[in-house]
């Protein structure tokens, strides 16, 4: 049976720190404010992984209290999500999401974005789906105070 979950995650801007999305450093002035590498991109997935197995949020599994995870690379906590599914005989079908930032321009990471993704997945780059788009001038992201992204995934597990 296929189970699906969707994921959401958002950070503000902070200045003195890289911008991290998908595990790729996208140039721009100011990065992502968060305990971790604040990918909200791979957190986003994250927390879709694991709805779809019916387990609780990443920050339950990666609490920002604690200092091991501390800059951590998020690609940790995907590869987590995945080893979760294969622990319950799942397999995971495909993840996609949607990256919502005014600022800067996405497209041209994209593609590294998914083999990275998919790494930290175990799966092949075409199960992985990610776009991205403006908040067209409104709101906190239209602003440029941060960014954020949802996702969805499909994971097949036995009855």
């Amino acid at each position: 049976m296929v189970h699906v979950g969707t994921g959401y995650d958002v950070h503000a801007f902070a200045e003195g720190r890289k911008l991290i999305l998908g595990g790729v450093e996208i140039p721009c002035t100011r990065g992502l404010d968060g305990h971790s590498d604040a990918d909200v991109l791979m957190h986003a997935l994250c927390d879709a992984v694991l709805g779809a197995l019916g387990e609780v949020d990443i920050g339950h599994f990666f609490p920002n209290t604690d200092p091991r995870w501390k800059g951590a690379p998020s690609k940790v906590f995907l590869a987590e999500a995945s080893r979760q599914a294969l622990q319950r005989s799942g397999k995971i079908v495909n993840v996609d999401a949607t990256i919502i930032a005014q600022e800067p321009k996405i497209y041209p990471f994209i593609s590294q974005m998914k083999i990275n993704i998919a790494e930290a997945l175990g799966v092949t780059v075409n199960r992985v789906g990610v776009k991205a788009t403006t908040n067209e001038l409104m709101g906190f992201i239209g602003r440029g105070e941060g960014i954020a992204a949802i996702a969805v995934a499909s994971v097949e597990l036995p009855d």
